[in-house]
This record gives C-alpha cells, structure tokens and sequence, in this order.
C-alpha cells in the first residue's frame, strides 16, 4: 500500500512561521551589530526571506523591534494575564519587580531593549505602536492588581494608580537605562518597602509622622 502524500503547510502556518522568523532575526541581529547598523536587507537574509514581506506586515525596523520584543517576553511568559495575587500586597509587588530585574538584566535583552529606548524618544510613531502594543497592556496588568489592593483598603482611596505604578517601577527603568547601580532584588524589595510606606493609608499614624 503506497504512503499517502503529506499536505502541503498551509498558508497561515507558513506565514506564522515566516513571521517569527523574521522576529527572531531582528531581535538577535539588533543584539550583535547594534540599532544603527539593523537594516530589512539584513534582517530579510537571516530570516531566509524577500525583504518585501517584511514591508508587507511592518513599516520600519523599528516596528520589527517592537513585536520581536513583544513574541520574546510572551514566549518567555513574562506578559502575564496578571501580577500575583496571595493578598499580600508588599510581597505581589516585590516578586513583580523581581521579575522585572531578572528580565533588565538579561544580556540577551540588554541590547535590544536599550535600541528600543532610543528609538522611541526620537520618534513619536514608534512611541505610539510601543504605548499600544507593550506599554498600555502592561500598565493595565499592574492597575487591576493595585486596584483590587485598593478595594482591600490596602492602599489609600485616593492615590492615583498610574503614579503608584510609575513610583514602584519607575526606579528600576531608570537605574538600568543610565547604570546609575546595580539592579538587584535588594533594591527592587526597598522600592516597595519605600513606595508602601507612603502609599499606605496607616503611614500616617507611624512614629514620627505625627
């Protein structure tokens, strides 16, 4: 009995294929020679690729850099569905910040975040797709953990939740951006320590405040 021919992939499977192809060429590529030096031409030939279809789904580099960032940290399932979640709001937010370390500090991600970084201050377009695609998602992860916080009482009724955000993980992006010091989980616990201890609405009772 002869062998049945096996079917051709399907179009949907051949493009999802040659997109994280070309995803995982720029992220690599953008980790060894730089943003400065990433072209489509380049990327296109580690992908295996005609430099059109990338045209065809993204209109920059940049853009390329974005959802490459994008695939790798779901793949690495540090875009979760939600911040933990024990009820105890200082540990939630510090194993969250740990996370965030780990991930700032690895020299595989250093790179290519950093080119994002630049991009983004220097043009507003690539702001926008960044501030939809991976800001936005994010900022709303931490708003429903810091609200539930809220609804508990563990947090003071009129804080201004974004704020709260940018105080816990402001500090971190900032000392990795400019290597102000080192990231450590140390730091990342003292943040929320420092954060909680005026963001709690018993602070004001503590010794001293009075």
């Amino acid at each position: 009995m002869s062998e049945q021919p096996k079917a051709a992939p399907s179009a949907t499977r051949r493009s999802e294929a040659s997109r994280r192809a070309i995803l995982t060429a720029a992220f690599d590529l953008v980790g060894e020679v730089g943003y400065a030096k990433l072209t489509i031409e380049a990327i296109a030939a580690r992908a295996g690729v005609g430099k059109q279809t990338i045209y065809r789904w993204w209109p920059s580099k940049g853009a390329v850099l974005v959802d490459a960032v994008l695939m790798l940290s779901e793949d690495r399932e540090t875009r979760t569905a939600a911040l933990p979640d024990t009820d105890d709001l200082a540990r939630d937010l510090k194993t969250a910040l740990r996370a965030t370390v780990a991930e700032l500090n690895d020299p595989r991600y250093d790179q290519p975040l950093r080119a994002l970084n630049t991009e983004i201050a220097h043009d507003p377009q690539l702001a926008a797709t960044y501030r939809e695609r991976l800001h936005e998602p994010m900022q709303e992860i931490k708003r429903q953990r810091l609200r539930k916080a809220w609804k508990a009482g563990q947090l003071d009724t009129d804080i201004d939740l974004d704020v709260a955000i940018d105080l816990l993980w402001g500090p971190l992006l900032n000392r990795w951006l400019l290597r102000t010091g080192p990231l450590t989980e140390e730091y990342a616990d003292r943040i929320v320590d420092t954060a909680l201890g005026g963001l709690n609405p018993r602070s004001w009772l503590l010794p001293g405040r009075l």
